[in-house]
């Protein structure tokens, strides 16, 4: 009866799948999840919030598994974006700035546990103003030592820029806007400054004094700098005063006053525009061309020539033919190579051009594997993922190791959402001193996606121990168990799962029919084994499961963990502590039980990537009679995906 009333709920969820347009990569990513393969899950997370950008629900699912891989950049962008969607949040909003902390953004995380500590809930509010605290008077000792450093005569960029840094984190901008223009000063070449600048001068109301400094940023000769400053500055383009206070704060940014230069020239204030040229024509070669077209276009071929000669005799090709178009002189031939078009493309983010100019470039040299690479790089980032899965395909079988390396990690991020089958297989083996047997459980799983919101798969489960003499079946079934069955989700860490087949007990040869399901559940957060850093974690596994072949049997599996990892990435240990309960249906004595204890577990770069060792020493209690029991278990998990 158990057994059909399973298998009805399980029709009704696979034959009516919620009306969601999120619940398809939804249930991708959570099924990822249960088998560790992060790279997909991240993947349909990410096609989720697609559909539904508006669920925070996903966005905090995607945030903790970016933290599970350590990817704490992007897990503080998916927590931020939360937030701004639903500021009422208050763990997130702790979580967020606890790990801001960490990342070394405590200007941010000072904000966020302000905030918290005067509006939040007294739990929250009171972990919140003691971070607060924390932060804070670490900053103003730190303010001190740099005003008084100042003071004695280290007026340097270096003490002036740490100063400001220091005070912006506290939220101190008048201070801090002060010693970045002194930075400034002190070395003018360290445009990124004028960026901090004009963010300040933003916030404390400058907007005259901001644009400037962002505009000298923007046409800066570093390219990080000036993509930043460009964010922040207005909409439309610069007017003319805005180039002349620009150039006040930063008189030898030659981009910026060449582009001074030629809007003079667009705007008919030639006279203008031939000053700015005139200051530049020194240093810079196009300054100089566009001054002697100037020169000849009005007849003035005597002030002219010299400018021309300058050109022709100097190394910009491009330039000299212009020079030789303009005076009727013979050009000398110079081909611009389709790949070199591309690149120029790609770097300015003409994303369509560069595609256009790889194709061509492939035309003509069928075997160059940067052209390749590029053409798979360039399809993704525009979206089109079946062609970038075709060129990553053939740029990894490159000679070039640097390209097949980095191609082949490509190709393997897309390979997981285009396949139709997909077999999973884990092992974990273990050893239980209060059972003193060695049990050992496996499965080889192939499923087939069916873009339904399930999956059909093909099972074959292992269950056996060492002794064979074991009097609780549960543990150790000794049987090999062929199955078929649905899988539905994972959907918020939920996965539900049915099958039915054959169990083939290897010792006494007999087989028997074999009908099984549950619903799992599995979360973490923090710091993972194989993560970027050590710090706290928590993780929780929830698993019921009914069997037909005892008795239809329902066992109710609970695990939460709590504690620190640690160590290199070379060689990651976690220490926690335990807290484990099982329960049955039947209320049979041995699968009622409590247990705790610490444990720990260690992997490192010289075991596969999901391979890890597990220790945990438990005390437990039998919860149907009064009688305890010692368990030291030992044992390791080994999962791969093909």
């Amino acid at each position: 009866m158990r057994l059909a009333v399973l298998f009805a709920a399980c029709a009704l969820v696979f034959a009516q799948p919620p009306n969601d347009p999120a619940y398809e990569p939804l249930a991708r990513a959570y099924e990822a999840l249960r088998v560790k393969d992060y790279d997909l899950a991240i993947a349909s997370f990410r096609k989720a919030i697609e559909a539904a950008p508006a669920r925070t629900d996903i966005r905090k699912d995607l945030a903790y598994t970016y933290l599970k891989i350590g990817e704490n950049d992007l897990a503080l962008e998916g927590f931020g974006e939360i937030i701004r969607l639903d500021p009422a949040d208050t763990q997130i909003a702790l979580d967020y700035a606890f790990l801001c902390y960490e990342s070394k953004r405590q200007a941010e995380a000072r904000r966020i546990f302000d905030r918290v500590r005067k509006t939040g809930a007294a739990p929250f509010a009171a972990t919140a103003e003691q971070a607060f605290q924390n932060i804070d008077a670490s900053l103003a000792a730190g303010i001190a030592r740099w005003q008084k450093a100042i003071e004695m005569g280290a007026n340097d960029f270096s003490a002036h820029f740490e100063l400001a840094s220091l005070a912006e984190q506290r939220d101190d901008l008048p201070l801090a806007a002060a010693h970045y223009e002194a930075a400034w000063r002190a070395l003018p070449d360290r445009r990124y400054v004028l960026v901090d600048l004009g963010r300040l001068w933003l916030a404390l109301g400058r907007s005259g004094d901001a644009t400037a400094a962002l505009l000298a940023a923007s046409r800066g000769g570093e390219p990080r700098a000036a993509e930043m400053a460009r964010a922040l500055l207005p909409g439309r383009y610069p007017y003319v005063e805005e180039f002349r206070r620009a150039l006040a704060l930063d008189p030898s940014n030659i981009e910026l006053r060449r582009e001074l230069a030629y809007l003079l020239l667009r705007m008919n204030r030639q006279p203008e525009a031939e000053g700015e040229f005139q200051i530049l024509a020194p240093d810079d070669l196009l300054s100089a061309t566009q001054l002697a077209f100037l020169l000849h276009a009005r007849g003035d071929d005597a002030a002219a020539k010299p400018l021309f000669d300058r050109v022709l005799n100097g190394d910009d090709p491009d330039l000299a033919n212009r020079v030789r178009a303009v005076l009727h002189i013979q050009q000398v031939p110079r081909n611009t190579s389709a790949k070199e078009m591309a690149e120029r493309s790609f770097k300015a983010g003409y994303l369509k051009d560069a595609l256009r100019y790889l194709e061509a470039a492939y035309e003509t040299d069928p075997s160059d594997p940067q052209v390749h690479l590029k053409l798979g790089w360039t399809n993704n980032l525009l979206h089109r993922d079946g062609p970038a899965y075709h060129w990553f395909d053939i740029a990894r079988k490159s000679s070039d190791p640097a390209v097949a390396a980095e191609a082949d990690k490509a190709w393997r991020n897309l390979r997981p959402a285009r396949e139709l089958f997909r077999t999973t297989a884990w092992l974990f083996p273990i050893f239980s001193t209060r059972w003193h047997d060695a049990f050992s459980y496996a499965q080889i799983k192939t499923e087939m996606r069916t873009g339904l919101g399930f999956r059909i798969y093909a099972s074959t489960r292992f269950v056996g121990d060492t002794r064979q003499t074991i009097g609780t079946e549960y543990l150790s079934e000794d049987s090999i168990i062929l199955g078929l069955g649905l899988s539905a989700g994972p959907w918020h860490g939920f996965n539900l799962w049915g099958e039915a087949g054959s169990a083939f007990n290897y010792l006494t040869h007999h087989m028997l029919p074999d009908y099984r399901g549950g619903l799992s559940f599995a979360r973490g957060i923090g710091h993972t084994l194989r993560g970027e850093s050590p710090g706290l974690f928590a993780d929780a596994a929830i698993d019921g499961v009914f069997m037909s072949r005892f008795s239809d049997e329902v066992l109710d599996y609970n695990n939460l963990r709590l504690g620190y990892t640690a160590g290199p990435k070379a060689f990651r240990t976690q220490f926690y502590w335990n807290g484990i309960a099982v329960l049955d249906v039947q209320r049979q004595d041995w699968a009622n039980f409590a247990e705790t204890g610490p444990g720990f577990r260690f992997s490192g770069a010289f075991l596969p990537q999901s391979m890890y060792f597990t220790v945990d020493a438990l005390r437990g209690r039998y919860l149907l009679r009064t009688s305890y029991f010692n368990d030291l278990r030992a044992g390791f998990w080994y999962a791969f995906t093909r």
